[in-house]
């Protein structure tokens, strides 16, 4: 069986379209695949962070993938500051690692450029990602096109450190992109990918949501003056949105969604799309707080934490003794 990984920032809370895009995926692949997820808390510290806040956030990041279907059973779930030779095996890569490759790095470009005074760690971090990746033999990583030149680097340092000292110290990890999964934008720009981090919350539906507030803001979302629900991403791009979702919850195609609602008018399916929402979310909700008040949370960190140290320290001592690091 081929392992996969995936680390997920502490930052924020989750959205309905992480959910849609990006969670229920990872259900699927823990049938599929030696699945390894990690809360990747050390990446989020490349900005600054309140040390109380990132400790809440990395328990409630938990707690909502637990509860969204992510099992215990079938994934090997740690936090990455606890394993110490991530750090560890990152600093040597970096000192295998071109400067002039991370600049080009499309994050960094982006990132540095529109912030006059940043961390070292935001030019780094992608070497972190690639020990992340390379310490576990990682077959493959589920990413987005956004992410997919971070897969790349981490090819480019395996196969170099692999050809330095004429040894298979690293398997070649893939990209992993899905192609079901639905984009789902901000319901109050819909020409924008739904947002943790988007200003206006009115256009952002979060997972821990009320009821009432996945209601008013999904009967506030963009639509048009046509008053027929059709799905045109390009000239209707905010009831496209709406049909996206409605599709991807009720697991009807979206011609489906079209006949069923094609005599309905715009009130009438904002009003079906909430109460799908609201009750797709209702169960997520009560196991998140099930999980937050129990002692399982723990007790999946530690035995996650046992099973990667083993693996990560064999790799970490293999590169070390390759390049010298010994008595």
């Amino acid at each position: 069986m081929k392992r996969m990984l995936t680390g997920l920032q502490p930052t924020g809370e989750i959205t309905l379209g992480n959910y849609i895009g990006a969670i229920r995926q990872m259900v699927e692949y823990q049938e599929k695949y030696d699945s390894f997820i990690f809360v990747a808390d050390m990446h989020a510290i490349t900005i600054e962070q309140d040390p109380a806040e990132l400790k809440k956030n990395i328990r409630n990041l938990l707690a909502i993938y637990l509860a969204c279907g992510i099992d215990k059973d079938k994934n090997t779930i740690f936090l990455q500051s606890e394993n110490v030779y991530h750090a560890n095996l990152s600093w040597m890569l970096e000192c295998l690692t071109p400067y002039g490759e991370l600049t080009r790095m499309t994050q960094f470009k982006d990132k540095s450029q529109k912030h006059k005074s940043f961390s070292s760690g935001l030019l780094t971090y992608p070497v972190l990602m690639a020990s992340d990746i390379l310490i576990y033999d990682t077959d493959l990583v589920p990413v987005g096109q956004d992410q997919k030149q971070h897969v790349e680097l981490a090819r480019n340092i395996a196969d170099r450190v692999n050809k330095k000292y004429n040894k298979e110290l690293f398997t070649m990890p893939d990209a992993l992109i899905g192609t079901n999964s639905k984009k789902i934008m901000d319901l109050i720009d819909p020409t924008h990918k739904m947002s943790k981090s988007s200003e206006n919350k009115n256009g952002v539906i979060f997972l821990l949501d009320s009821d009432e507030d996945i209601r008013k803001k999904i009967m506030r979302a963009t639509t048009d003056s046509d008053m027929s629900i059709k799905f045109d991403p390009d000239n209707k791009p905010g009831i496209s949105n709406l049909i996206n979702i409605y599709s991807a919850l009720s697991n009807l195609s979206v011609s489906e969604v079209e006949e069923k609602f094609k005599d309905s008018n715009y009130g009438t399916f904002k009003a079906s799309v909430a109460e799908l929402v609201i009750d797709t979310l209702r169960p997520i909700k009560e196991k998140y707080e099930m999980y937050q008040n129990s002692s399982k949370i723990d007790e999946i960190l530690d035995n996650g934490l046992n099973v990667t140290s083993k693996i990560a320290r064999e790799k970490y001592e293999l590169l070390k003794q390759t390049m010298g690091l010994t008595r």
